[in-house]
């Protein structure tokens, strides 16, 4: 379905030239080409919708050794099998799952008429395109991160702009490479960091364009600089942050159990996890049971941490900060206790063993900033009561484990606790299930994607009404003392 070409006036408005003169011009060109294209075709079809889909799902079948090999290249060493489970195989799933489910999500929904209006007219909400849409990627899961929202914003109909972490040079060049191969630039286009030029960022200035929806994903802090530069253009964003997600192994609940599931967790990506444990407790007295209980798990998991499963810390900056913080927490009188006690990584290749810590308290660093790493504080409570204010005290975290099977105490949890969202009995798992709605509140973020709250990120739900062939409020015009008062006593009465 294409529209008629857009006017003088519009095209005036939205030519590179009437966008900020301080943008580089490939910024500005590239959303002026996206924008101009969304004008001749405002509303895709079905067909159209799932071609992109699958040339999306395409790119990463057909790119998966390359893909692994970039990612791995900008890690120092990205273990392959998390980067094809994690990012490719979720991708895959999850834009298949798209192409099923499209047809049902761009349906009209119809609406209950106000009863001043019923029977004879209709209502409904329409799921329309919003336009351009933007994405900036982090560096924790380069792919899934761009491939995730990208999915959303094409099932909706729009066009993307992708902006990669400065940590993801070698697979932005390799996307930029590949992508023309599946998208013309029109529909999807890509950025690495560095594209602004010599010493310069793009983020900051990608963030000023006027999208019609900006994604986002990386700090709290980062999150408060997009957030401002789009409210300069009234940019809807959707904020994907993180914060400090806690565990809670409840007694009675079998402590090798526990770990295992918070082991796979922290360890995965060594720890570099917006999602992760940033901190569990146990009840008073199990603090020797889970440590040697993960002792002995990532014995098993990893008997050699140097072997390629296992992640480096993305960078020296990352590796020197998660080292500050340990030797704060140790200056502060916290135990360290290595979870790998017979290994002792490779500070040359950032290979960093996990460790927990125990005897810490809100004044260490480890308590007060999200962690992003393999760092573990182990806090140790008597009643839930005391679990429950703690949590509450501080900002809304974006993930929560409660390992109980006691179901009136999940219930406990569920309701007097906020975040973005839940697993019980286990770790990460609500993040890739693509029927459940990904996202923060408050300091963790706001807006959801994945599966169909994806979709309706990144529409519009234009409401329709549609009058029938007889109009119900003629019966209420004025003079108003006759048939309109009488008709207005009747549906005080029929709503009393």
């Amino acid at each position: 379905m294409t529209a008629n070409p857009p006017s003088t006036a519009w095209k005036a408005m939205h030519s590179p030239e009437h966008l900020p003169g301080h943008l580089p011009a490939n910024l500005r060109d590239c959303f002026a080409a996206q924008q101009a294209a969304f004008a001749q075709n405002r509303y895709p079809s079905l067909q159209e919708r799932r071609a992109d889909l699958r040339a999306l799902h395409r790119l990463l079948v057909e790119n998966r050794d390359a893909l692994v090999d970039a990612v791995n290249r900008d890690f120092g060493c990205r273990s392959h099998f998390e980067t094809q489970f994690a990012e490719l195989l979720q991708g895959q799933e999850a834009a298949l799952d798209a192409i099923r489910r499209l047809p049902r999500w761009m349906k009209k929904q119809k609406r209950h008429l106000d009863v001043t209006q019923y029977p004879l007219a209709s209502a409904f909400v329409q799921p329309q395109p919003l336009g351009v849409i933007g994405i900036v990627a982090p560096w924790n899961f380069p792919i899934a991160m761009v491939v995730q929202p990208l999915i959303g914003a094409l099932a909706a109909g729009n066009r993307a702009m992708v902006k990669m972490s400065e940590n993801s040079e070698r697979l932005a060049r390799l996307l930029q490479q590949l992508l023309p191969r599946y998208f013309a630039a029109d529909k999807v286009s890509l950025f690495a960091d560095s594209d602004a030029g010599p010493g310069q960022s793009v983020g900051p200035l990608f963030t000023q364009l006027p999208f019609n929806h900006l994604f986002f994903t990386g700090s709290p802090q980062t999150g408060k600089a997009v957030m401002a530069n789009a409210a300069a253009n009234l940019t809807p964003v959707t904020l994907e942050l993180g914060g400090k997600s806690p565990a809670i192994v409840a007694p009675g609940y079998a402590m090798h159990k526990a770990a295992e599931r918070i082991l796979w967790v922290k360890m995965l990506n060594a720890g570099q996890i917006c999602t992760n444990v940033d901190y569990m407790f146990v009840p008073a007295g199990q603090e020797q049971a889970f440590i040697e209980a993960a002792q002995r798990i990532v014995a098993q998991r990893y008997p050699d941490l140097l072997n390629g499963d296992y992640t480096a810390i993305i960078d020296q900056r990352q590796y020197d900060r998660l080292q500050a913080m340990l030797a704060d927490a140790v200056a502060q009188g916290a135990q360290v206790v290595p979870l790998a006690p017979s290994q002792q990584g490779d500070a040359a290749r950032r290979i960093m063993p996990p460790v927990a810590l125990l005897n810490v308290h809100d004044g260490m660093q480890v308590m007060q900033r999200e962690i992003f790493g393999p760092l573990l504080p182990i806090l140790s409570y008597q009643t839930h009561d005391e679990v429950l204010r703690y949590i509450n005290d501080r900002p809304h975290p974006l993930a929560l484990y409660l390992f109980s099977d006691d179901k009136a105490l999940q219930q406990q949890y569920l309701q007097q606790t906020l975040s973005g969202g839940v697993t019980l009995n286990d770790t990460l798992l609500h993040v890739g299930q693509h029927s459940l709605p990904f996202g923060g509140v408050g300091n963790s973020g706001m807006g959801h994607y994945h599966g169909f709250e994806g979709f309706l990120t990144f529409s519009k739900l234009r409401p329709v009404f549609r009058q029938g062939p007889l109009r119900t409020v003629d019966f209420l015009m004025p003079p108003y003392q006759g048939m309109a008062r009488r008709m207005l006593d009747v549906m005080f009465w029929r709503n009393r």
